[in-house]
């Protein structure tokens, strides 16, 4: 009945789905306000049209939540689902093979930014409530909860939760925004990172300069930023900030070896990325590099001039943006003053240095001997005819250890993605098998956790 219903309303779910992903709700541009806006009216309206019993804008400093439910009886369990409509900037646009905000499928995948990073993922919870709705499936309440600042931290969303512990009440989070190893190899995710992401600013001379007639006698902040950035690594990989170690939680031996039992080919993972070589921590495998141990890495940097042509000039800043993944034991707070007192330890002499900390979240590990983890496995060996293999995602999502702390809620990680769907980049895809499948395996997931 199940994967009669997606069959005949593929082509129309696609093309909702591709209606929602020609919005671009770029939370982290002001311009884009209206398109966030437009972005949370839609889903809030296809919720509505699926059959929900209620369904409002949550507005906040920032941009609105998304709230709908559909309360079947209030002595059932409650699945709460999680999810954003936000996505990432676009650029670069140069790099991008068909435009970012007019969806395409090439080769059975859905390119456009948000199509796995996470609208097509969400769109997969409101198409398979849909289809419990209609054909009178649902075993048990489900609220939802779709916000709007996923991919610039989250800040009002965590004022939301504490204000509305009993609108939120449930029993479990469901959650789409991680992915699986393989098609082949279908998984669930139980961990994930925490970040802290900073920004910095290095000042030499109170303007820029003529590099000819000043160059040699002060110094450039470009070239004093660029061997800050170098010493926060040590020769083995490791990072440098004093006490950013102290409470990294240690896996076990035996913790390790079945971490890495995860299938992994690292030829083709070279070959995916066209690199020579991978690099990192030394004593650890590509596994546990991305997924219990932290790191820290330069997202963006500038300064000076970077038009077209030459100009001969000695800047007067340099900036940086600076995030650091965080596993378990490890505080965003703590690591943030960490970073912020290291780096103006090692500014030279010559220079000034600002440092300013844009957002962070918790690592997360969720349990995997509960009910509804346990349901989550049993859809997945239905619909795939596999057992799930659990992994640690090196990705974050703040607000899991925000309902672990609030609600007292653990969440299940059903993710459908796959780590060569290029979020955050250009040409972001999602495989159309992906979304179809993952809408089956989620109701899936109620049957099994209303049992």
């Amino acid at each position: 009945m199940v994967k009669a219903y997606i069959n005949d309303n593929k082509d129309r779910f696609l093309a909702e789905l591709f209606e929602w992903l020609k919005i671009p709700s770029v939370s982290a541009d002001s311009r884009h306000k209206g398109d966030v806006r437009k972005a949370a009216e839609f889903v809030k309206e296809k919720l509505v049209a699926a059959g929900v019993n209620k369904a409002e804008l949550c507005e906040t400093k920032g941009h609105p939540i998304v709230y709908a439910e559909k309360i079947v009886n209030p002595s059932l369990p409650t699945v709460l689902v999680y999810g954003h409509y936000d996505v990432q900037p676009a650029d670069p646009l140069n790099l991008w093979t068909s435009p970012p905000f007019e969806p395409v499928i090439k080769d059975d995948k859905i390119y456009a930014r948000g199509a796995c990073d996470d609208k097509g993922q969400v769109y997969m919870h409101v198409k398979a409530f849909e289809i419990m709705m209609k054909n009178n499936l649902v075993p048990c309440n489900i609220k939802f909860m779709i916000e709007g600042e996923e991919e610039v931290g989250s800040d009002n969303l965590g004022t939301f939760v504490k204000e509305n512990k009993a609108k939120l009440k449930a029993d479990v989070i469901l959650i789409s925004d991680t992915a699986l190893i393989s098609l082949e190899h279908p998984s669930i995710t139980t961990g994930l990172r925490g970040l802290s992401y900073m920004e910095v600013e290095v000042t030499g001379p109170n303007r820029d300069l003529h590099s000819g007639v000043y160059g040699g006698a002060v110094a450039n902040p470009i070239n004093a930023l660029c061997s800050m950035i170098a010493s926060l690594h040590d020769e083995n990989g490791k990072v440098t900030v004093e006490g950013f170690y102290d409470k990294v939680a240690e896996l076990s031996a035996a913790e390790r070896e079945a971490l890495n039992r995860a299938p992994f080919n690292l030829s083709n993972y070279k070959k995916d990325l066209d690199i020579n070589e991978i690099k990192g921590e030394n004593g650890y495998s590509t596994l546990e590099r991305t997924g219990v141990r932290p790191t820290l890495d330069v997202n963006g940097i500038w300064g000076g001039y970077t038009g077209e042509g030459a100009k001969t000039v000695l800047p007067s800043k340099a900036h940086a943006k600076i995030s650091m993944r965080l596993v378990p034991n490890q505080v965003s707070a703590e690591i943030t003053e960490l970073f912020t007192k290291h780096f103006q330890k090692i500014a030279p002499p010559y220079v000034k240095v600002k440092v300013m900390a844009h957002h962070g979240g918790e690592p997360a590990v969720t349990p995997t001997n509960s009910t509804a983890f346990k349901a989550a496995s049993k859809a997945f060996e239905e619909v795939w005819g596999k057992t799930p293999i659990p992994t640690r995602d090196g990705g974050s999502i703040p607000i899991v250890a925000l309902f672990k702390q609030e609600l007292g809620l653990d969440t299940v990680l059903m993710g459908f993605g796959l780590d060569s769907d290029a979020i955050h980049s250009p040409n972001e895809h999602f495989g159309v098998k992906n979304f179809l499948i993952g809408i089956e395996t989620i109701v899936a997931f109620y049957k099994h956790f209303a049992k």
